[in-house]
């Protein structure tokens, strides 16, 4: 099984982008982010017609994220993070495909730090770790993929001391990326790449794909019923240096099925 996680920076504006990389890569499930569009404007026809089923949680203008599948439709088993019934941000959502629990995130930027996007971005994070931590005692296979909008360590950010000060690389949100980790999950990209500078995102300016000065803020993180199965993850870069592109590239990973263990 194929699973992608991709950020797509407006599923409208980049539909042409998306429906092109689906067809090359012919992923089995896709998370996405940044939907950027209500619920009702979901293009669920032309992901239909391009062969994928889906679920999503959108929101008008801002975040929105969706879980395709490819000649199937995905079981709905969540929307919204718990923890704090006021939060009204499109940022989780929750599928049950072929056996596997899938949940696909967008965590808050938290940008400028401090002030209150950066509170409400470690206060997402605390119920992050708490919801993962109830996931892990039912000993099931789960896959937490999405932006998570942090860089865990310095390899993981070109120039690391240009960011010292940012909501994705200050120390509290790199301890919380840490501490969920340590919870018994596997980081899929760093696992496979314990060395290599690998990047999943580049800003639009200064031709930073070209000079590939960019950052690894995609992660898929694997329950221990899972990460036995793991036989390649990788950033698919070509789709980054399409024309009216994402900033971000889809992270693909490779599961063999076969392989799973059962807690």
């Amino acid at each position: 099984m194929k699973i992608a996680t991709y950020n797509v920076n407006g599923v409208l504006g980049r539909l042409p982008v998306l429906l092109k990389w689906l067809k090359e890569d012919r992923p089995d499930v896709v998370c996405l982010q940044e939907l950027k569009t209500a619920d009702d404007k979901f293009p669920r026809e032309e992901l239909e017609k391009a062969g994928y089923g889906a679920v999503w949680n959108g929101q008008k203008s801002w975040n929105g994220v969706a879980i395709l599948t490819r000649g199937q439709n995905p079981h709905l088993t969540r929307k919204g993070l718990p923890g704090d019934p006021s939060d009204a941000h499109s940022r989780y959502i929750e599928a049950a495909v072929d056996g596997i629990l899938i949940g696909a995130l967008y965590l808050p930027n938290g940008n400028p730090a401090p002030g209150p996007k950066w509170d409400y971005k470690l206060a997402w994070f605390r119920r992050l770790q708490e919801y993962a931590a109830e996931l892990l005692e039912l000993e099931v296979p789960v896959v937490l993929a999405g932006d998570y909008n942090v860089m865990p360590a310095d390899i993981d950010v070109y120039k690391p001391e240009r960011w010292l000060d940012d909501a994705l690389f200050r120390p509290e949100v790199r301890r919380a990326y840490a501490d969920l980790v340590a919870q018994g999950w596997t980081d899929a990209v760093r696992h496979l790449h314990p060395h290599e500078r690998i990047y999943t995102f580049w800003k639009y300016w200064r031709n930073s794909f070209e000079r590939d000065a960019g950052l690894r803020i995609d992660h898929f993180l694997l329950s221990p019923a899972i990460a036995s199965s793991l036989q390649s993850a990788e950033v698919r870069r070509k789709p980054r240096g399409w024309e009216h592109t994402s900033d971000h590239a889809p992270v693909m990973i490779e599961l063999d099925l076969a392989a799973l263990v059962h807690g």
